[in-house]
């Protein structure tokens, strides 16, 4: 055996098949499109939703109003009167409570049903939805039901045949630990205030020197003095007062006759004594020397 001698399994490789190359070849001529029409031309291909022209399904179907709600609660319901015939059939035997003491004058203890027990009894058919109890029909055992919901007729109903209800709560919030009390709501959420620190004391203010007794006095007689009144204008220049004056008597005198002359006090010229008049007239001397 040489490298030349292999050979591929028989049939493993088929060779493409060559279209339009003669009528020997089997694939000539029409090359197995047929004869004529939209296929057999080149770029004929269709696509695999096209109906031919009519109105396509997704156009002939009507959509879907509305939304889908993401958070609706989607219970397995039971009605009261289901549990009251299987109850009458005897699939729900009268049982006692747990914890609780035989006596014999006691009532017989009320049926317990809940999801558990209604799934084995063929009520339910899941157990992973919650579970809700519902009022048609009527109830005349007493039943001791735990469900997730149960409507107002069909806890009136429950208790009215001396039954009872309790709900499964999923907690809102974390609870205390087992053994451990929880505190009040009230005390829970009003934490304590913090005390206030004591506000110092403030500083006591230095007391005022008493005035002197000129100062208030003198305050005294300025508050008692009344207040004169200010003339409104300016009063006139004394020599514009002189020049109207003598306007007006010029004016009185008449045509002719020369006005009278006006009293004017004679200045007192001062007389220097004899010394200082010498004494001028020697600096006179010195700052005019001879030519």
């Amino acid at each position: 055996m040489k490298l030349h001698d292999l050979r591929p399994a028989p049939g493993s490789h088929k060779r493409k098949t060559r279209v339009g190359r003669g009528i020997a070849a089997g694939k000539g001529k029409t090359a197995g499109r047929g004869t004529k029409g939209q296929k057999a031309r080149a770029g004929g291909s269709i696509p695999a939703w096209f109906e031919g022209g009519q109105t396509p399904l997704h156009q002939r179907i009507p959509k879907l109003r509305g939304f889908k709600n993401p958070f609706k609660i989607e219970y397995e319901v039971v009605n009261v009167g289901a549990i009251a015939s299987l109850v009458e059939l005897g699939v729900l035997e009268i049982g006692e409570m747990p914890g609780a003491k035989k006596s014999k004058a006691a009532a017989p203890a009320p049926i317990t049903v809940n999801q558990e027990i209604l799934r084995a009894a063929g009520l339910v058919r899941s157990l992973d939805k919650p579970m809700k109890i519902l009022g048609s029909g009527e109830l005349s055992t007493a039943l001791f039901v735990v469900a997730d919901r149960v409507s107002a007729s069909a806890r009136a109903k429950i208790e009215a045949a001396g039954g009872s209800v309790s709900l499964l709560e999923i907690p809102t919030k974390p609870l205390a630990a087992i053994g451990v009390e929880a505190k009040p709501e009230s005390e829970a959420e009003v934490a304590p205030a913090p005390e206030a620190a004591p506000a110092p004391e403030a500083a006591p203010a230095p007391e005022a020197a008493p005035a002197p007794e000129a100062d208030v006095a003198a305050e005294s007689a300025t508050a008692a003095a009344p207040k004169t009144a200010r003339p409104k204008g300016r009063a006139k220049a004394p020599r514009a007062a002189a020049a109207a004056a003598g306007d007006a008597a010029e004016a009185e005198v008449p045509a002719g006759e020369s006005a009278p002359a006006a009293d004017v006090e004679p200045r007192e010229v001062a007389q220097l004594p004899a010394d200082a008049a010498d004494t001028t007239d020697n600096a006179t001397d010195i700052a005019t020397p001879d030519a």
